[in-house]
């Protein structure tokens, strides 16, 4: 049985030069009309046929042997553009009459493609980056006494923000909240004359009124808690979930978030009885606090849903375990950037 499984292979190789037969003979009577196809892109598979062999050949070889050419299997592949809207290049002014204001910059925007091996599939990308592109940004804000050394540089970095969004575009929006921890016992202190505790307060929704951005950023003071890990993945998650509260549009959306602390992760609440699973909503009262940390997993999937890019901007300290958190993508773009208590760069 071997000797003949090589002999044919030899004779197909040497006299025929068929890569269709050729890997039809090696796997023998185990061939299937897949493996025959997957051989490459000129081989046709005879429906039926007397010997595994002679089924799968090139349509010239099979049809000159008397097969019938509507027995034979050739699907091949094809390239669809489901969604193709055309790159936007009217400028600001047109755009902003339009309806929606809809801004293009890369075309096609989806592609269906059915590939079969050994065959290219191709089609024509374009990409233009419009000017004054629409762009919403929420910067989160770690208010725990640790950060009290760092304050000057969160606040700093608010303002930078600030300036830098003007020199990328006009047409932008910025948002501000600040967190500390969970307001129950095990978690909190509340030292004189810090600011209260609290998991989230969303302080200004997006707005384009920069200077008040700039004067809430730099009034925050500093609260207090008492474990290390901070609620940053549940208010990401909170940040990510409320849209119309937050003012969210349908565009590129940017959340900063600076802290000089890892985030607490599903489970880390059973010490104090809160148990309940994160239900993936948006909650801007206190009654979040009953919540369980939030799972990475599902945050990174909401995340996705949501099209919204993280910015993790974080002290020297922690920034190699923030780039695991990367590496488990609750950022989809590798941005992060730390600061020290002399000198802070945004870029």
């Amino acid at each position: 049985f071997v000797l003949t499984k090589l002999l044919w292979s030899q004779v197909l190789s040497k006299c025929c030069m068929n890569s269709c037969a050729v890997v039809a003979m090696k796997v023998y009577a185990k061939a299937s009309c897949g493996e025959c196809l997957a051989a490459g892109p000129h081989c046709n598979f005879l429906e039926v046929g007397q010997h595994i062999w002679e089924r799968c050949d090139t349509a010239g070889a099979l049809l000159k042997r008397g097969c019938p050419f509507d027995h034979l299997e050739d699907p091949r592949g094809s390239t669809v553009l489901l969604k193709n809207r055309k790159i936007t290049f009217h400028p600001k002014e047109q755009r902003h009459k339009r309806l929606h204001r809809v801004v293009t910059q890369l075309q096609p925007q989806t592609v269906l493609l059915h590939l079969r091996p050994g065959e290219p599939q191709s089609f024509e990308v374009k990409f233009k980056q419009v000017k004054d592109y629409l762009i919403d940004l929420y910067y989160l804000m770690d208010l725990s006494f640790s950060m009290e050394d760092d304050l000057m540089n969160v606040k700093k970095l608010g303002a930078d923000l600030m300036k830098e969004m003007k020199n990328i575009t006009s047409d932008f929006r910025l948002g501000f909240v600040a967190f500390v921890g969970k307001t129950v016992i095990l978690y909190i202190n509340t030292p004189w004359p810090c600011t209260p505790p609290f998991t989230y307060h969303n302080i200004l929704s997006l707005t384009t009124n920069g200077s008040l951005f700039t004067e809430l950023v730099g009034g925050q003071r500093i609260s207090s808690n008492l474990d290390s890990p901070e609620v940053g993945l549940n208010d990401l998650m909170q940040a990510t979930m409320c849209e119309r509260q937050i003012g969210w549009r349908n565009v590129t959306r940017l959340l900063v978030f600076s802290t000089d602390a890892v985030f607490h992760v599903a489970g880390d609440g059973k010490l104090s009885c809160i148990v309940l699973p994160n239900d993936g909503k948006c909650h801007l009262l206190q009654i979040y606090t009953f919540f369980r940390r939030t799972l990475i997993f599902f945050f990174t999937k909401e995340k996705k849903q949501k099209n919204v890019q993280i910015i993790f901007a974080v002290t020297e300290k922690v920034a190699p375990l923030y780039k695991v958190y990367l590496e488990c993508g609750i950022s989809s773009v590798y941005m992060l950037f730390y600061w020290t208590q002399k000198l802070s760069y945004l870029h």
